[in-house]
């Protein structure tokens, strides 16, 4: 893993009307997966306005599968990516197709896309910044841990599947714990 860390700015549109917040209560990390095709249609997505606020949803960090770091939201600006703990939470988005294009079809809920090691490198790089730069930052979840609502299935409304499954089963939480320096959430 290089120990140098380049991130490049690529802040959304509407990044100065997020509610401002203090870094000294950011104290999670939040994995994502973007559950899209590429870095290109997450940032499409990114930039949809979906609140009065004249904002969207977004993670703050987005990290392409070659190791490229992207930084979407400033640290002390709330991005919304994780129901109930935006606040005080930085939310980190792995590009990864997940269940796409059927999130929600009770048929297609496997996740197979497995996390390159470039990624990965990336995302422990851009840890051990954040760890060093937020003094409060001590624990770290997958989307999964934290929203586990159920939806009714897109193919069968009698069938309930999970809101959210990111990052999912490839994702390689031990080598991320391992080397991280911070607590599961759990």
């Amino acid at each position: 893993m290089s120990s140098s860390l380049t991130i490049q700015e690529h802040l959304l549109p509407y990044a100065a009307r997020l509610q401002a917040r203090d870094a000294t209560g950011i104290d999670l990390v939040v994995i994502h997966c973007t559950e899209l095709p590429d870095l290109a249609s997450a940032r499409e997505y990114g930039e949809r306005i979906v609140h009065p606020s004249g904002t969207g949803n977004s993670g703050h960090y987005y990290i392409d599968r070659d190791g490229g770091v992207l930084r979407y939201v400033p640290d002390d600006r709330m991005a919304h990516h994780v129901r109930g703990m935006n606040e005080h939470s930085i939310g980190i988005e792995l590009v990864n197709t997940g269940r796409f294009p059927d999130w929600y079809d009770s048929r297609h809920q496997a996740m197979a896309e497995a996390y390159p090691d470039a990624q990965v490198d990336a995302l422990l790089a851009l840890l051990a910044q954040l760890r060093a730069t937020l003094p409060n930052l001590r624990r770290i979840a997958g989307h999964e841990d934290l929203d586990v609502a159920m939806l009714p299935a897109s193919d069968d409304a009698s069938k309930q599947v999970r809101r959210k499954l990111d990052p999912g089963p490839m994702f390689p939480w031990p080598r991320v714990m391992a080397a991280c320096g911070l607590e599961r959430w759990r």
